[in-house]
């Protein structure tokens, strides 16, 4: 395909997204599975192109931007909170998964090795970021629940990866419990310590950035050098890049300015938007190809009908059982996980929240050509993608029949209100340190009463020999919000607020900022 022509595919391929997402939101439908739906028909017209897989690039190019952008919106007070249940589900349950569905696909599928099952076993044990995140968003889940499942699939990956890693081993030599120990440990020590390195120095680099610009652009590659790194040293990449997300999430309000912040916020949505819509279209598309191959190797048609019910029910099993034991034992266990426990209508919700998406369509074409049955697997793999979005359809009746309680929005108002009013008091205070005898009484009553000002700044200006009044409103302005962004920032590390009002109370004192420095008097001159 010629450089004109592959441009014009990514063009319809980038309008037939946006437009296929915003339909399906508009009718109430999930966009993930429609777009596999469009992609998958589409695949059979002779006219559009044959696209190839190429798992390097998706776990290069793909992955890390979707990791990083959901990473730098979630919660690091919420995570550490829930931090239990969410290594018990990321490590625990993808630990459990592998075997579980490992040991099915080995019973199940003809001609398949053992290591060779466990490779696939690890292929469909991480869930998707992108259609978890999407679901609970639409739901309005509790914000427990939906930590949880935002910090499982953010973390499952690096774990489903070095099992993969491990039984591909398998395959091609002979591995130890002890090799894939010590793998396991290099992967999680080495991916922490360079998302914390990377996060680190960026953050200090971007500190003494003032252009949003320049910001963004450091923001840009972040998810690509932390991934490159990670894997460079043998350690997890996904782990990096999660990592450095977090971290450079929960440095923002200290080390961006408001504009940056306000920037990077609209450009990780569009590139999100983009990519995680995408990637279902791409899943899609392939159907075609893996049909062939799993034509060609398969055991035939209704063999293979029993085979992938079989393993999509090993699939929603395991998750059920360790749901049910990881319940059972916070609720019946020591009064310290009594305490933390969930009840079982959350498990049955989070049993029930288990969508597939890029990761597994990435890393089951990691299986090198010495796989038996590989084409197989991939067609099963495919379908254990669109199974589990179709299953993620019935989640909101599920989630009404459960009648969990969604988030309270009066109550989160109502804090961000007296958050505000918080920070509010702050800046008052700081006014008061920062007013000298030469301001204007009329800047201090701005200030305070948040009346009419520039018009009153034009009609009564200030003496020649004094500072104008739109300055030092602007001066005493800031040095009320610096105090106002330091109050938030403490409150939210004693965590005495929820973390959506944490959110709105920074976003508010960001937008006044940002319309502060767009009518100062510097900025109307240049």
């Amino acid at each position: 395909m010629n450089p004109v022509s592959t441009i014009e595919w990514i063009v319809v391929f980038v309008v037939v997204t946006v437009a296929v997402t915003g339909l399906s939101r508009r009718a109430g439908w999930s966009a993930p599975f429609v777009l596999v739906v469009v992609g998958a028909a589409a695949s059979f017209i002779p006219s559009v192109p044959t696209i190839e897989v190429e798992p390097e690039l998706v776990l290069y190019g793909l992955l890390p931007p979707l990791l990083f952008a959901a990473a730098i919106r979630t919660s690091v007070i919420d995570v550490r909170a829930r931090r239990d249940g969410i290594l018990l589900l990321s490590v625990g349950l993808v630990a459990f998964t592998v075997v579980f569905v490992g040991l099915t696909a080995w019973l199940v599928v003809p001609a398949i090795s053992l290591a060779a099952a466990f490779a696939f076993g690890a292929v469909v044990a991480p869930t998707d970021a992108v259609a978890v995140t999407a679901i609970a968003g639409r739901l309005g889940l509790p914000r427990r629940l939906v930590t949880v499942l935002e910090g499982e699939s953010l973390l499952n990956d690096a774990t489903a990866l070095v099992a993969l890693n491990a039984a591909i081993a398998a395959i091609l030599s002979t591995v130890t419990p002890w090799s894939v120990t010590t793998d396991f440990v290099l992967a999680v020590v080495g991916g922490a310590g360079v998302g914390l390195v990377v996060g680190f120095m960026l953050a200090a680099i971007r500190k003494q950035l003032r252009a949003p610009v320049l910001d963004t652009s450091l923001s840009l590659i972040t998810p690509f050098l932390a991934f490159i790194l990670g894997e460079l040293v043998h350690g997890s990449g996904v782990l990096a890049v999660v990592i450095a997300g977090l971290y450079l999430g929960y440095r923002a309000p200290v080390i961006q300015s408001a504009e940056a912040r306000i920037a990077e916020s609209i450009n990780w949505r569009t590139i999100q938007f983009l990519l995680e819509n995408a990637v279902f279209l791409f899943i899609g598309l392939n159907l075609e190809s893996i049909l062939e191959g799993a034509v060609s190797t398969g055991p035939g048609l209704w063999p293979t009908v029993w085979i992938s019910l079989a393993l999509f029910g090993a699939l929603l099993v395991s998750r059920f059982i360790w749901m049910a034991v990881t319940t059972s034992v916070y609720r019946y266990g020591p009064r310290r996980l009594r305490e933390r426990g969930w009840s079982w209508r959350t498990g049955v919700a989070v049993s029930f929240a288990g969508m597939r998406g890029v990761v597994t369509l990435a890393a089951v074409f990691l299986l090198p050509p010495e796989t038996p049955g590989r084409a197989f697997l991939q067609f099963l793999a495919f379908v254990m993608v669109v199974g589990t979005l179709l299953q993620g359809l019935a989640l909101p009746w599920i989630i009404r029949r459960l009648r969990l309680p969604p988030p309270d929005k009066n109550q989160e108002r109502i804090e961000a209100q007296m958050l505000l009013a918080e920070a509010q008091t702050a800046g008052l205070a700081r006014l008061d340190a920062e007013v000298t005898d030469a301001d204007e009484e009329r800047v201090i009553g701005r200030l305070r009463i948040n009346a009419v000002f520039l018009a009153d700044a034009i009609d009564n200006p200030a003496p020649e020999e004094a500072e104008p009044l739109p300055a030092a409103y602007a001066r005493l302005r800031r040095a009320m919000i610096e105090a106002e962004r330091d109050a938030v920032l403490a409150a939210r590390a004693e965590g005495r607020y929820q973390e959506p009002a944490i959110r709105s109370a920074l976003a508010f004192i960001d937008v006044e900022e940002t319309a502060l420095k767009a009518g100062s008097p510097k900025r109307l001159e240049g």
